[in-house]
């Protein structure tokens, strides 16, 4: 037809169209840009079955299944297309006599020379054949699963060269929880927990197993309903004769409880290491100090005969020195007695909370202002035995620790709360319910090496001449002393967590644990010199005395407890002024009396019907004040 004559544009498009509408192996057939058919080829003919009359005009989406048009797969695939520059897939398509054939697809965008969409080239070949082979060796790889099948102690199952699974034994289904549809067809990595697929782990195994045909690992992997198991894993590379990486193997076993065994032998080894450690340290540190204490009585007993007998007064100075380097000698060494748990103890009945809390305003003057101090103490807590004197020296010893290790801006929280434990969760404790005392701080922290050697006696990180090092020690020796445990928890830069843990007691609480019947006056002033004068003032007067550094931290305190008599406070503070204060502890505690100090006078007027004195003041000027307010 176009023999002899030189192709004109038109000639060599018809001669294409010729060409492409003969081609009877793949379906090649024009789009326009909404997807109508608009061209329509041999092959297209041949195993989608319409003529071209009958297809020309109509959407291609008619080839799709109703699954894939309801999931909106055509209009993707244009979409994808165009934005794309290609599209191509593999799926189920549907011919004129409601039959189904594997398909693989491509779709071209074809743009006329201003770049302007005019339709698509759309490509696509039967492959039932090649599908049909997919499925025989899914058929084989169902017989292996047969095999395998009443293996219920190890997961055993394959799993394609990209990672699905393929195959599901009854072992599986056991340990990992999931039926077989639910499983086959999705990604291995499913098993394995978030932490893991983050770091790639899956994908390694893989890679691993098919570079040197095998890969084998112990790690945490994820039940069905979320629970996690530490297994023992083996993948194998499965090759063809060929060579070719067909798949893998894989062979799971649960070996949690083998490994919870080791653990706690393990465990209990350390334990045992360290209480012969600490052990060996006390007997060695309580003989030392006994004997020291004696010297230091020869010592202390010589000197208060010297003072009687000496009338110089350089020499009554120096005696006086040497008496006050004997007593914080004698210091050191109740501390280190207490660590051997040699010192004597009085243990009481008391309700932990009550300890706390008639001692929270020493613990307070041992925090700096420039630090959030709070207390967060549980309900009512059941009994415990302990000497109180030497339970206040311990918390005293922990919040100064916490104090020492915190930045300006940092917290201190001093908290109860109940636990039930099992046996050897804590230290050697028994199983039961204890009573926990934590001080936690948001300072420096401590390395492992560090918390594995804190309780010594004179291990200190702090320079020299800022510590003793007997500090945590003597906390150790009380909670020993009181039949429990000491728990430290840190992260350097993280701050630290130091938790005592004390036995319930089924007597009653002794009940004289608070300070004797006062009235309690909370003073509040975010300058920690006045804070402490006015404090003083009002202890001369013979109130109990609660700070507050805050507004915020006075109304934590009146929420936290209904016996304050009377509210001190400044009227200008940062956040929450005095007045603004008072108002919201009438609504709290509505029996407290409020009396508001500042030193402008321009506030006098703005008092709001609080009582009010002017700085500076004197305790008379408190004391009329008191008697107005009744």
């Amino acid at each position: 037809m176009f023999e002899g004559k030189p192709l004109t544009p038109t000639d060599e498009a018809e001669r294409l169209r010729l060409f492409i509408s003969r081609i009877s192996d793949y379906a090649i057939y024009m789009l326009g840009p909404d997807g109508t058919v608009a061209s329509w080829n041999a092959g297209a003919q041949r195993f989608k079955g319409y003529a071209p009359d009958e297809i020309i005009g109509q959407h291609f989406s008619r080839f799709y299944t109703d699954e894939d048009r309801a999931a909106g797969v055509p209009v993707e695939a244009l979409r994808r297309a165009r934005e794309e520059g290609k599209f191509e897939a593999e799926g189920w398509r549907v011919r004129k006599d409601g039959s189904r054939f594997w398909a693989h697809v491509v779709i071209d965008p074809v743009t006329n020379e201003a770049g302007e969409l005019i339709g698509f080239a759309k490509i696509t070949r039967d492959i039932t054949d090649k599908r049909a082979a997919q499925l025989a060796l899914k058929e084989s790889e169902e017989r292996f699963r047969m095999l395998v099948q009443g293996v219920t102690d190890y997961a055993i199952y394959m799993l394609s060269p990209t990672g699905e699974v393929t195959n599901w034994n009854a072992g599986a289904r056991r340990i990992k929880g999931y039926d077989d549809d639910e499983v086959i067809g999705t990604h291995f990595s499913r098993f394995y927990t978030e932490e893991e697929r983050a770091r790639g782990t899956p994908v390694k195994a893989l890679a691993e197993a098919t570079a040197n045909g095998r890969y084998e690992a112990e790690g945490w992997r994820v039940r069905k309903d979320g629970t996690r198991f530490w297994a023992h894993v083996v993948i194998d590379a499965i090759r063809t004769d060929a060579g070719d990486l067909a798949g893998f193997a894989k062979i799971t076993r649960d070996i949690t409880e083998r490994r919870k065994a080791a653990q706690e032998l393990e465990k209990a080894r350390e334990a045992m290491f360290q209480s012969q450690k600490l052990e060996a340290i006390g007997k060695l540190t309580g003989g030392v100090a006994h004997d020291f204490n004696n010297l230091l009585s020869v010592v202390t007993n010589g000197l208060d005969l010297l003072r009687h007998s000496v009338k110089d007064a350089a020499a009554l100075n120096l005696i006086g020195s040497m008496e006050k380097a004997a007593q914080r000698g004698a210091s050191l060494t109740n501390q280190l007695l207490t660590f051997a748990r040699q010192q004597p103890v009085t243990p009481e009945p008391r309700e932990l909370n009550r300890v706390i809390t008639a001692f929270e305003s020493v613990l307070r003057r041992a925090t700096r202002s420039s630090i959030k101090f709070d207390l967060h103490l549980h309900g009512h807590l059941p009994t415990v035995l302990i000497d109180v004197a030497l339970f206040e020296a311990a918390l005293l010893n922990l919040v100064v620790n916490a104090n020492d290790a915190t930045l300006d801006g940092g917290s201190i929280l001093v908290a109860t709360h109940v636990s039930d434990l099992n046996a050897h969760e804590i230290g050697n404790l028994p199983a039961g319910r204890y009573v926990v005392v934590s001080v936690q701080d948001t300072g420096s922290g401590m390395s492992e090496e560090v918390i594995s050697r804190a309780v010594e006696p004179f291990f200190t990180t702090k320079a020299v001449g800022k510590g003793t090092g007997l500090g945590l020690s003597q906390v150790y020796g009380m909670v020993q002393q009181s039949g429990g445990e000491l728990k430290i928890t840190s992260q350097l830069a993280q701050g630290t967590t130091v938790s005592m843990y004390f036995p319930i007691s089924s007597e009653e609480p002794i009940q004289d644990s608070l300070p004797p019947p006062s009235d309690k006056v909370l003073v509040v002033d975010d300058q920690p010199d006045v804070l402490e004068m006015a404090s003083e003032m009002f202890r001369t007067l013979g109130f109990q005395v609660v700070t507050a550094t805050s507004g915020r931290q006075a109304l934590e305190i009146l929420a936290r407890t209904n016996d304050v008599h009377l509210m001190f406070s400044d009227v200008v503070m940062p956040g929450l002024s005095g007045v603004e204060l008072g108002m919201k502890a009438k609504e709290i505690s509505p029996k407290t009396r409020v009396l508001l100090a500042s030193g402008y006078t321009a506030s006098a007027g703005n008092v709001q019907g609080f009582e009010f004195v002017s700085k500076p003041y004197r305790i008379a000027d408190i004391l009329k004040k008191l008697r107005l307010l009744g």
